[in-house]
């Protein structure tokens, strides 16, 4: 390997543990809401690549320090930097257990961990791999869908019968689509073989295209019907965020720029504000 190219890996080095990890000294921001009612004294997350801060660094990899939920970092003023504000005691006790493109089927796993961490408070934010299949008929089906996760929250009752879980509803993917088919950087990306059943062919306005983006959209707003409806059967420690985040009309400046798809950093920001405020008013 040649001294440029040695030069050049270093730097690339460099540049990913600056953005994945902070300087890990810098005092949270101050924050003038008070946290969920009750202090919970450690935080888990479940879900998927979201919630991992997937493609918030400089590389398409996880960057758990980045995420919305539990990240530690100083660049996301996450949930647990959040009550950290309010209550130091909670310092070192935050468990992220979300997988980057895990699906409905693995939240019971991943809600296993959640009980093993003696979790006080868990987040839950699944349903975008669901939808994003190669197409419209491969989807995870509606009622597969909420049993499975209700076998998550069911373990997570019966585990921690105690703990307080909020269920964070599914973004808004077409919006996606509709702030980003004209950019042909976004498009460019999209066609590497992103949520095909919703990006695919992300110019065309031929009938089935049209009918495919639809399709897509009616099954997150079944998810998300769902996701409140099971939360409901758990009982008065779920809340469901009322679909605060599904609302957020992002935008391009809140996906990262590598695959045009995941939060960037201030998008996992404005992830975080938003279920911060539905689960205070839950509360």
């Amino acid at each position: 390997m040649s001294r440029r190219w040695v030069t050049t890996l270093f730097c690339l080095l460099a540049l990913v543990a600056l953005a994945c990890e902070g300087d890990g000294s810098a005092d949270p921001r101050p924050s003038d809401d008070p946290p969920p009612r009750g202090g919970p004294a450690s935080i888990a997350a479940i879900g998927d690549s979201i919630t991992t801060g997937f493609g918030s660094c400089v590389v398409l990899a996880a960057c758990e320090r980045n995420s919305w939920s539990t990240g530690d970092g100083v660049r996301v003023d996450s949930l647990y930097r959040r009550l950290l504000d309010q209550d130091p005691a909670i310092r070192g006790r935050a468990t992220n257990h979300a997988e980057s493109g895990a699906r409905a089927s693995a939240l019971a796993g991943q809600a296993e961990a959640a009980v093993r961490a003696k979790a006080d408070y868990v987040t839950v934010l699944i349903g975008g791999n669901d939808a994003c299949r190669r197409t419209v008929d491969e989807m995870t089906p509606v009622s597969t869908y909420r049993k499975q996760v209700d076998r998550a929250l069911r373990t997570l009752r019966e585990g921690r019968p105690k703990a307080r879980v909020l269920v964070v509803s599914i973004p808004n993917l077409n919006r996606l689509w509709e702030i980003g088919h004209t950019d042909n950087r976004a498009v460019r990306a999209w066609r590497t073989g992103i949520c095909p059943a919703l990006l695919a062919n992300p110019t065309s306005t031929e009938p089935a295209d049209v009918a495919r983006r639809a399709a897509f959209g009616k099954r997150i707003d079944a998810y998300n019907d769902q996701l409140a409806a099971a939360c409901r059967a758990y009982g008065s420690r779920c809340r469901y965020d009322g679909g605060a985040v599904h609302r957020v009309r992002f935008t391009l400046d809140q996906v990262n720029r590598l695959d045009w798809f995941h939060p960037s950093v201030a998008g996992q920001n404005r992830l975080a504000e938003v279920v911060w405020r539905a689960a205070r008013l839950a509360d």
